[in-house]
């Protein structure tokens, strides 16, 4: 018997039989049969959240097994791909969208997600994240933010606070940090948008509005370290006596200038979608230039291909 057989359950003397789907429907899948292993982040962790909405956001969608691909970088953040029980990839350090790049350009048929924290995203990995942004790759980058480098245990990130003391700063930080909303929009990607770990509902909305872009989706969640940065972003939290800006409803998410000068409000700012416009991805050119190339040789043998194209270096 396969794993996947179900076993009939008895009522008296007479076999109740599961509920079969109808005829090509295929049954979601569980968060049980989504996750692996147990999540080692430290009790609080705003990526605990982000997690459960990664479920759920498979569950509700019905996305299989074989059609889901988790990719991430270094960093506490990035061993989502270890707790997802799907195809995916624990890459090097900030080296996860040209990975996923790849993948997506291969495998259209696939939903790509890449997961990443603010060293590996913005430090390490900007210049990938420019480069992705602007050639609009098809895939989803969501960034859990803390402001701090946590797997190391507390050093100065790219977003860290002027005067926040780390074990690289202990003076307190003198660089200005970046702004993940502005540099995205700036980079050229075509979806941008804002969330934060204590809003699982936005959280999933976000989400879920970022896979069905076709292009490169960004998004920035907050998500607290609560061993390195704990109340980084209590102003945001209505719980702690803060506030949850939503994007105005007036807001035109096709205008960049406007998008960019909401990314430039104060902090905790707004949250939702800034930016999102329709542009052709680099998934769709190349597969034009594959299918224009492809019938210039058609009938031709491989090894002729080959021969047709040393003719023309020379």
């Amino acid at each position: 018997m396969s794993a996947t057989t179900e076993i009939p359950q008895r009522s008296g003397n007479i076999a109740v039989l599961p509920a079969v789907p109808a005829p090509g429907e295929r049954k979601g899948l569980t968060k049980k049969e989504i996750a692996a292993d147990h999540p080692t982040w430290c009790p609080g962790c705003g990526d605990f959240s982000v997690l459960a909405l990664y479920f759920k956001l498979i569950e509700k969608r019905k996305i299989w097994h074989e059609k889901v691909t988790t990719i991430a970088g270094i960093g506490c953040s990035s061993r989502f791909p270890y707790f997802v029980q799907a195809h995916g990839a624990h890459y090097i350090h900030g080296r996860a969208l040209p990975f996923a790049s790849g993948i997506s350009l291969s495998r259209p048929d696939l939903h790509v997600f890449v997961f990443g924290g603010d060293g590996d995203a913005f430090s390490i990995g900007g210049n990938h994240f420019s480069h992705t942004a602007r050639k609009n790759i098809k895939l989803t980058y969501c960034v859990m933010d803390n402001w701090v480098y946590g797997l190391t245990k507390k050093q100065t990130s790219p977003t860290s606070p002027l005067g926040f003391k780390s074990k690289t700063d202990g003076w307190g930080a003198v660089d200005y940090p970046i702004n993940p909303m502005k540099q995205a929009i700036a980079a050229g990607a075509t979806f941008v948008a804002r969330t934060t770990h204590t809003n699982p509902n936005h959280v999933l909305q976000m989400m879920e509005a970022a896979m069905d872009h076709d292009g490169f989706s960004f998004i920035e969640c907050l998500s607290e370290c609560v061993e390195f940065y704990e109340g980084a972003f209590d102003s945001s939290n209505p719980r702690k006596g803060g506030v949850f800006n939503l994007v105005p409803p007036t807001h035109d998410v096709t205008d960049e200038a406007e998008a960019y000068k909401l990314a430039g409000e104060a902090f905790p700012g707004s949250f939702g979608i800034f930016y999102q416009v329709k542009k052709p991805t680099k998934n769709a050119k190349e597969a034009g230039i594959v299918k224009s190339m492809s019938e210039k040789v058609t009938g031709l043998k491989d090894w002729q291909i080959l021969q047709k194209n040393f003719d023309r270096m020379r």
